[in-house]
């Protein structure tokens, strides 16, 4: 069975099952002060299965099936073959705890501040995409078309942004960090396994 529609069907099954518990949810969200005192490890990856309503659910698992359906059937098997499952599950899983690091050390010692959901490591696959097809066209608001390469610039920007303000209740440091993730992640991966200039290619594909 294909590993994002895996990951996507757990997703829903934990998110449906919390998502009117407000108990239940404070158990396995991403909480900081919870994981440096009470060492809660394992909040760095059960946030990522929990979401806070259907519309942040709906609109991770979307932009996750969609693009880690590209990843997993077509660009990871291109360049790394067998290996390509193996790197799919390494690029989320990684993903998760990384794009969560900076708000971990930023609110470890706050009691107060709590975050859920995919988003990060929803990005880190997003970005994987970004580098590998650099000029496939995305949909801004569904309806304008942009190369991925602008894209993912515009997107990096405007989490960096809102991230410094910080008022919107969004986690657009993970989106950031998420993204940074599946960019670094990717390249390492392309240079170790390959003999393809993926710089190269990806700034071929933008001029």
């Amino acid at each position: 069975m294909s590993i994002t529609i895996i990951i996507v069907a757990i997703t829903c099954i934990v998110s449906l099952l919390v998502m009117n518990n407000d108990e239940a949810k404070e158990k396995v969200l991403f909480w900081p002060y919870k994981i440096n005192h009470g060492r809660e490890y394992f909040r760095f990856y059960s946030g990522a299965f929990v979401h806070a309503d259907i519309m942040h659910l709906a609109f991770n698992m979307i932009t996750l099936f969609s693009f880690g359906n590209g990843i997993e059937t077509f660009l990871f098997p291109a360049l790394f073959g067998d290996r390509s499952g193996m790197l799919f599950i390494l690029l989320y899983a990684l993903a998760v705890v990384v794009s969560s690091l900076p708000d971990y050390f930023k609110y470890k010692e706050v009691y107060g501040y709590r975050a859920l959901g995919a988003s990060g490591a929803v990005s880190a696959v997003l970005f994987s995409v970004i580098l590998l097809a650099p000029s496939e066209e995305l949909k801004v608001f569904l309806a304008i078309p942009i190369p991925a390469w602008l894209f993912g610039i515009l997107y990096l920007a405007f989490s960096a942004y809102m991230a410094k303000r910080g008022n919107d209740n969004i986690g657009h440091s993970a989106h950031f960090w998420g993204g940074v993730f599946g960019l670094v992640f990717t390249y390492i991966a392309v240079r170790s396994f390959t003999n393809v200039n993926i710089l190269e290619r990806f700034v071929r594909a933008i001029f």
